[in-house]
């Protein structure tokens, strides 16, 4: 059914002060973690390859070790999704509506609305960081993983018991990541972190954490060493569309979250030749993804 004049009957009426419903938007929450990449395909495919591993130790007349295992490992699937919405809004109902500053086809908020969609879409790959997806493929494992396969074992960026968010459980995530991370040779990589990813439950927390000169939580004179010695915590990104109110994640150097861009957004709009109705349409075609795990270190807590 669209918007008529039954839709807006008081606002066909001299007198309102005001017509409220319209507030401050949203913006798009994780721009500052996802590097945004224009796509050309249908899927785009992300090719993880393995490198040459450690040099051998050569003894006086010795033979050269040789390393003939590189090659292509794990490939990461991305294919963008279609997003749209409209209305239709009736000839009378243009015309015959006294508050036309408040509610019009320019201001009804397609672009609001599509914001949310993508907001969803995004906090989707955290909030399902521990559940693993066919589609995507990859090395088989979720997102956080305690045994993420390289060429001789296993590596990690998540504890097999998750651990709220407080200074001991943050100081391990910040020393795992440049001490765990290897290259599917097993060779270390040189990667640290970069943004705090929380829920609004956690701004308090993390704000304890991240913005006291001294050691937080206790009356200690101590440093507070977080950012201190470890380096400062880029952006602390608090998200309200993050469904676990204690997960926690920290992106790091490893520029593996990717925002696909496959037709940027668009509106239109038309007058339906019977009607009379005016038609008003939105579209985008664009998608979140990862292609390494190594962008990411997380407790899926629960508490």
């Amino acid at each position: 059914m669209s918007i008529n004049l039954a839709s807006i009957a008081k606002q066909l009426t001299p007198g309102l002060m005001a017509v409220t419903g319209k507030y401050k938007e949203v913006p798009l929450e994780f721009d500052a973690v996802f590097t945004k990449k224009a796509s050309t395909l249908n899927m785009e495919r992300s090719l993880q390859a393995r490198y040459l591993g450690m040099a051998a130790l050569k003894s006086d007349g010795g033979a050269t070790v040789f390393d003939n295992n590189s090659g292509d490992r794990y490939t990461y699937n991305m294919q963008p999704i279609n997003a749209g919405l409209g209305y239709v809004i009736t000839r009378n109902a243009l015309a015959d509506g006294l508050y036309k500053d408040a509610f019009t086809p320019t201001n009804l908020g397609l672009q609001n609305s599509m914001r949310a969609f993508w907001n969803t879409q995004a906090a989707y790959i955290f909030n399902a960081a521990s559940t693993y997806n066919t589609a995507t493929g990859g090395d088989g494992k979720a997102l956080l993983a305690t045994d993420h396969p390289y060429d001789n074992g296993t590596w990690a960026n998540t504890s097999s018991t998750p651990q709220s968010l407080n200074e001991v459980s943050l100081l391990a995530a910040i020393k795992a990541i440049p001490k765990t991370f290897v290259d599917q040779a097993g060779i270390f990589i040189d990667v640290n972190h970069e943004n705090l990813v929380i829920p609004i439950n956690l701004l308090d927390v993390a704000k304890r954490l991240l913005d006291t000169e001294l050691r937080p939580g206790t009356a200690n004179n101590d440093v507070n060493v977080i950012h201190t010695t470890h380096g400062k915590v880029q952006k602390l990104v608090a998200s309200r569309y993050l469904t676990s109110d204690y997960a926690w994640f920290l992106t790091t150097s490893v520029k593996g979250l990717i925002h696909l861009e496959r037709e940027p957004f668009e509106t239109d709009m038309f007058v339906d030749f019977d009607t009379d109705n005016l038609k008003v349409k939105c579209f985008e075609r664009a998608g979140f993804f990862f292609n390494d795990p190594r962008c990411m270190y997380g407790q899926m807590a629960t508490a």
